[in-house]
């Protein structure tokens, strides 16, 4: 995502750029059917209502302080200065606000159920605002001088080209310590540690939620060139092969399970995001193979055997997977293994866990004040009812 452009700036620009915020935005309605599809049917209104609220937020923390904490830029300016180059930054910060506002959009499918609302939405600002572009400004803007020490010390700098640790990983390490301080589900385990089965409410949702991500992804991929004169072939076709990698591991680890088959497309999307533009296709193929694997056995281990009660399997599919595409991009965009070279396995490594580590302190940090001063879990009444007081009202002007 460093990639810049070079010289003048055309209109053809603005509209690639735009368009690529465009099919992301629409990953988002994605995020919210494929929680919609997942959770149970008492709590479908509120995942709809969260998902949309959340970019809003996002929407308002990301111009007024997030863009500017990762570029140092602000639009305090006149209509005609913002209106240069065609308003090509204007869409640079549309297309780069789709990505921080997936941060909320993963969290929300872990905690889903029996959080919050208006706690989750103050999350979001902070997050938005403060944390995400934090990260962001280290790995795609050179903050704090760590991609300069990984160039001078392993020869390169961190790749991830379309966020696979900036975007996804972060999501998911965020996500993880939110689950933990919230807890369970009522009900969702027995005294004796037994786990009862809240199946999907609805597949045909989900499996709508997981077509209008993978298809947006491209958009979230191809588009990070983020200038027609950077557009490659090649990160499109090694999205495709991720997909198709990251589904058929799904579909035979998880033995046809329809839940598993439709996150196993996005495991390997998430994966290849950081090494689509110097993998070779087979690379990306492997890559998604491998996510799809890790996700299904790492949401079988924390629901089964750590009793995480992550509702939509973000950490494994978003935290885990994410992980492993920085870490891959290291390997497979080697040029010993058919990659296009420019990427060192040791700086991959270092900025991989660089933003677990990050991703782990802001979540513990967050989630615990709010749960410590404002309290983040809905009661057991709210709880058993499916929303708190804020979709209550919205239900009840329905029922009237």
């Amino acid at each position: 995502m460093e990639a810049q452009v070079a010289g003048l700036v055309s209109a053809g620009d603005v509209l690639f750029v735009l368009l690529g915020a465009i099919m992301v935005l629409a990953m988002h309605g994605g995020f919210a059917f494929l929680e919609l599809g997942t959770v149970r049917h008492k709590n479908q209104v509120n995942a709809l209502v969260k998902i949309m609220v959340d970019f809003s937020i996002s929407t308002i923390a990301y111009f007024f302080i997030g863009y500017s904490v990762a570029y140092g830029v602000n639009f305090l300016h006149g209509a005609d200065t913002l209106a240069a180059k065609n308003g090509y930054d204007l869409v640079k910060f549309f297309f780069l606000l789709t990505f921080a506002a997936a941060i909320p959009a993963i969290i929300s499918g872990g905690i889903a159920e029996r959080a919050k609302f208006n706690p989750q939405l103050a999350a979001t600002f902070v997050l938005v605002g403060f944390i995400y572009p934090f990260f962001e400004g280290i790995a795609w803007n050179g903050h704090f001088g760590l991609q300069a020490m990984l160039e001078s010390s392993f020869g390169a700098k961190f790749h991830d080209f379309a966020g696979s640790v900036v975007v996804h990983a972060m999501g998911g390490w965020i996500a993880l310590p939110a689950v933990i301080l919230l807890g369970a589900r009522r009900g969702r385990y027995s005294k004796d540690g037994r786990l009862h089965a809240y199946p999907p409410s609805n597949i045909p949702f989900l499996a709508l939620g997981a077509w209008m991500l993978t298809v947006g992804w491209f958009g979230f991929n191809v588009m990070s060139a983020q200038s027609i004169q950077g557009i490659s072939g090649l990160v499109a076709v090694n999205s495709l092969m991720a997909m198709v990698g990251g589904t058929l591991a799904a579909l035979v680890i998880g033995k046809n399970d329809p839940g598993f088959v439709h996150n196993g497309p996005l495991a390997g999307l998430v994966a290849v995001c950081a090494g689509s533009d110097v993998m070779h296709p087979l690379g990306a193929l492997a890559t998604g193979a491998m996510a799809g694997s890790l996700f299904v056995w790492a949401f079988n281990m924390t629901q089964n055997k750590l009793k995480i009660d992550d509702v939509l399997g973000v950490w494994p599919l978003h935290g885990l997977c994410g992980a492993w595409g920085g870490i891959a991009a290291g390997i497979f965009g080697l040029k010993a293994l058919g990659g296009a070279g420019g990427v060192a396995f040791m700086s991959q490594l270092v900025g991989t866990f660089s933003g677990m580590a990050i991703a782990l302190i802001a979540g513990f940090s967050v989630y615990g004040l709010l749960k410590k001063f404002v309290g983040i879990r809905l009661d057991a009444e709210e709880e058993f009812d499916g929303a708190d007081l804020t979709i209550h009202k919205i239900n009840s002007t329905t029922e009237d």
